[in-house]
């Protein structure tokens, strides 16, 4: 702490952990979108059910972490802010249909402009400015008014429920859950047979506790100068924007880190894989329903606390009641915005 900043710090860990998502996007194909859109239009359920190996890592990991004292789930944000139940299903379900529309999350536009795709650097910087319009900006007040965040009463996960009404241990609750979503990921023979893509799945589950981990060591370290936080795409890209821009706005934090280590991890899992290369928007009917999808992005995102990285991955291993809340109706918006473009393209 006498030599590097507590900012530099929180970023380093960010860009680390996030290097490793912005790898596992471009070399193990870990895609929100792309995992619903295989598995439903394109009969291929490998990508969805590699979700069940992040998953099944990520609670594994986070909670034996937790269990060592090594991460505090009740400082991150889906422990230490009240669930809102109607914020996870409105702002989830606006997030997906907006994901849909844009054809890529957050993260995976990120990852998709670490590999030349310009039009995602359009998406990105879209999502920044609604995230920021949501969460600061004009429409806070409003947020403010419909989904009020106000401080939790106690931990907000299911292993700590059961252990206050069976006295089950959350280690071992977490455990089984953990087991389940590996038992489902791993009994899908296809993905079996793609040890790559299974070890992809394992480090996006460990980069996610790491960065845990990493945050909560640093939050004691620095007596409480920064908050536990893990990954998640919609505020933290208006960060980024505004540091980069002013390189003061709120300084060097875990955000910055994590939004500039996917795009380090994407461009050099391009290369390594010989997939970069620039590409551009032709069709402005396309762009426009990219801005369009990346605005409800930002706006979703800010409500429902978390992306489909942020409360579909982060939220969800440490077992949060908002995470598969979110998540669910994060799919079915996706869903329904899959459906009405691929209508929309059907012959009259």
């Amino acid at each position: 702490m006498e030599f590097i900043s507590v900012g530099a710090w929180a970023a380093l860990i960010g860009f680390v952990t996030g290097g490793v998502l912005g790898l596992a996007a471009r070399l193990g194909e870990f895609c929100t979108l792309g995992a619903i859109e295989s598995a439903v239009y394109g009969a291929d359920q490998r990508r969805l059910r590699m979700w069940g190996v992040i998953l099944g890592t990520g609670i594994a990991s986070t909670y034996l972490l937790a269990a060592m004292g090594r991460i505090d789930l009740g400082k991150t944000p889906y422990h230490a802010i009240a669930w809102n139940p109607l914020a996870s299903v409105l702002g989830g379900a606006v997030f997906g249909y907006g994901m849909a529309l844009a054809g890529n999350c957050g993260f995976g536009a990120l990852s998709r402009f670490g590999g030349g795709d310009l039009r995602s650097l359009v998406v990105v910087v879209v999502i920044s400015i609604f995230g920021f319009v949501t969460l600061s900006g004009p429409l806070a007040p409003l947020r403010d008014w419909a989904f009020p965040q106000l401080p939790a009463s106690g931990m907000q996960s299911f292993p700590h429920l059961t252990e206050a009404y069976l006295g089950i241990p959350t280690l071992i609750v977490a455990l089984a859950i953990a087991a389940g979503f590996l038992a489902w990921g791993l009994s899908h023979p296809p993905l079996r047979d793609e040890p790559r893509r299974i070890g992809w799945g394992v480090a996006v589950g460990l980069a996610i506790s790491g960065a845990l981990w990493g945050m909560t060591w640093l939050n004691h370290a620095s007596f409480g100068a920064v908050d536990v936080e893990g990954h998640t795409f919609t505020a933290p890209l208006g960060r980024t924007l505004m540091w980069l821009m002013t390189s003061s706005a709120g300084g060097l934090s875990f955000s910055v880190g994590s939004v500039l280590g996917v795009l380090a991890g994407a461009w050099i899992g391009s290369w390594r894989k010989g997939s970069f290369r620039w590409e551009a928007c032709e069709d402005p009917r396309e762009l426009g329903r990219q801005v369009v999808g990346a605005a409800l992005m930002g706006i979703g995102g800010v409500v429902a606390l978390g992306c489909s990285v942020g409360q579909g991955a982060t939220a969800f291993s440490t077992l949060a009641y908002s995470a598969p809340v979110t998540l669910a109706a994060i799919c079915a918006g996706a869903l329904l915005g899959l459906r009405r473009l691929i209508a929309g393209f059907q012959p009259d």
